[in-house]
């Protein structure tokens, strides 16, 4: 069954059998919610006391023996120019010896340790540690804030204060929870490890990349499901781990269990209380609302568990339709709501020397695997304190550079200006946009079409925030035999990469800005913003009416920064942009 939302009414589409048989007399119709998850968030809201007021409003770090004991030993190395090698660290329970090279800045983190005495000299090694000794981590190509924030986790110092993994687009989060899951499993043999997300989708992918790791033993990890999930929606990889998941008094016994944060309310079902997992995990935490984020989190020991939670407080948080519930906060994460308490938040004069977070707390993620320089700038600039770093395949993301219809050469960035009309169908709330739909499908055929091109239509992602404008774009490349290119919302993207990103803005009504932010609807949001300009890994078009974008702060920034670049072409532009100088 499908329907169609109107203003006041919801058109249903039924089987064609049904119709056939139907005979036109009146039908009670009746829409039934399915209360589980919030029945499980209020259960978690009231058990969730226990953490306290230290673990769910911190205001200070009170310092724990660490979990695995880390010796630092200082070595010289002079057959390497010179520089000092060190850090062989042993864990006291498997007795394994390793190290790894730290950047002074990942080194100086340690300062943070105030109270254990030490002087910076004893601490700060720039090391160049030799290859043989990079088995420290199963992930050899980790980068300096991956392995800190590996450390950080495994060490545990401010348990059981949560531990905040903070991941801007592209720069390997979920490779980074990963890591850290399978040193707790080794180093701490009595660990018995909680990973959750929001979707299954994300916990889906947290099961399949453990189980490429190779590392894990049968018997190790399970995959928990709710009961009406389809089977079908699940890929082969991982249903062995789902078919240990089928019951949960068998599956709580393993030491490594994923499954959505609504699913982990099953644990409580079956009288599984606090203390019962050493290490809780939320990937994709800034995507939970709190509540539901707090479900796995009431099953960790308020004294010695450790919470982590994954994610980026600058990307989409928690759908919530309710405006209610958001007037009053359901739309902020527990990890956006910890990152603005004073002991999470950004301070470069305490903390300038390694990452501008308390590195007992906070690590964030700078290094961008997936993105041009050209296109990483912008987000980087508005978002991120310009403190992202380009590490991306160049040959990759240089690999459209040489387009022919890019205004610009050398650089992957097109500002189409359309002046269409914007219109809605019947009575749908949803608006559409034709001369951008058309625009779209003209880019595609270029793209995929085109005779020096080699992108293939699945390497094609085409954003716009109205459904009525997906369903127009759709048929479209339909009518063009490119149905392999997708078209979805915002949400629908976040969490994916593709090589080219087109975007359909949709709103172009120019006489309607007594209230520019409610008039440009979805457009005015920067978090849905900067989900869509951070997606594509070597070229990124936007259409849209640049005299309706540049009241929106975002689109107008992008737009002042096509045109200093050369990369703006279309329509007239509006009078406070044309005095803005062209680099082209």
């Amino acid at each position: 069954m499908q329907d169609e939302v109107h203003e006041e009414e919801v058109t249903l589409k039924l089987n064609p059998e049904f119709e056939q048989a139907y005979n036109f007399e009146p039908m009670d119709v009746e829409f039934t919610y399915n209360r589980t998850t919030s029945r499980r968030c209020h259960f978690a809201l009231e058990h969730v006391i226990h953490l306290g007021v230290k673990v769910l409003f911190p205001e200070e770090i009170i310092l724990q023996s660490p979990q695995v004991t880390v010796n630092w030993n200082n070595v010289q190395d002079t057959k390497r120019d010179g520089q000092p090698t060190s850090k062989n660290w042993k864990s006291t329970k498997d007795q394994s010896k390793h190290a790894a090279k730290e950047r002074q800045a990942g080194a100086q983190d340690a300062l943070g340790l105030a109270a254990f005495a030490r002087k910076p000299g004893n601490l700060v090694n720039e090391a160049q540690i030799p290859k043989a000794r990079e088995k420290e981590f199963f992930n050899p190509v980790l980068n300096e804030n991956q392995k800190l924030a590996v450390r950080r986790i495994l060490s545990g110092d401010c348990r059981p204060l949560p531990y905040i993994l903070f991941g801007p687009p592209g720069t390997g989060k979920t490779v980074t929870i990963i890591e850290a899951v399978l040193q707790v499993h080794r180093a701490l043999p009595d660990s018995r490890i909680l990973v959750c997300a929001p979707s299954n989708s994300a916990a889906d992918l947290v099961c399949l990349r453990l189980h490429e790791s190779q590392v894990l033993r049968p018997g190790a990890m399970v995959r928990v499901n709710a009961t009406c999930r389809f089977e079908e929606m699940i890929v082969d990889a991982i249903k062995a781990y789902c078919k240990d998941g089928e019951d949960i008094w068998k599956a709580s016994r393993f030491r490594i269990i994923i499954t959505t944060c609504s699913s982990a309310g099953l644990f409580y079902q079956i009288g599984v209380r606090v203390g019962h997992f050493t290490h809780v995990f939320v990937d994709e935490a800034g995507q939970a609302s709190e509540p539901e984020c707090l479900i796995p989190l009431g099953l960790v020991s308020d004294a010695n568990g450790q919470i982590v939670l994954a994610g980026d407080p600058m990307q989409l948080g928690p759908v919530i339709k309710s405006r209610l519930a958001m007037a009053y906060g359901l739309n902020v994460s527990m990890l956006e709501r910890l990152m603005s308490r004073p002991v999470y938040m950004r301070d470069e004069d305490a903390f300038g020397a390694c990452g501008a977070y308390n590195p007992l707390l906070v690590t964030k993620l700078v290094n961008n695997y997936r993105s041009h320089p050209a296109l990483l700038a912008l987000p980087s600039r508005l978002f991120y304190h310009r403190e992202l770093e380009v590490c991306a395949d160049p040959k990759v993301v240089t690999s459209l550079l040489g387009w022919e219809k890019l205004p610009k050469k050398g650089f992957p960035l097109i500002f189409h200006g359309v002046r269409g009309s914007e219109a809605r169908e019947g009575r749908s709330p949803s608006w559409f946009n034709a001369a951008e739909a058309v625009q779209v499908m003209r880019y595609c055929c270029l793209l995929a079409r085109g005779i020096s091109s080699q992108v293939s239509a699945s390497d094609i992602g085409v954003i716009t925030p109205y459904r009525k404008q997906v369903e127009k774009i759709k048929i479209l490349l339909r009518n063009v035999d490119l149905m392999d290119i997708k078209v979805g919302s915002v949400e629908e993207f976040q969490g994916q990469e593709y090589l080219v990103i087109i975007i359909s803005t949709v709103r172009s009504n120019e006489d309607r800005f007594e209230d520019d932010r409610y008039f440009l609807g979805f457009l005015s949001n920067s978090k849905r913003f900067n989900v869509a300009i951070t997606r594509p890994k070597a070229l990124l078009i936007v259409l849209g009416n640049p005299h309706v974008l540049v009241k929106d702060p975002c689109f107008g920034a992008l737009l002042e920064y096509s045109i200093t670049n050369g990369v703006y072409t279309g329509c007239d532009l509006p009078p406070e942009l044309q005095s803005l100088p062209d680099c082209g």
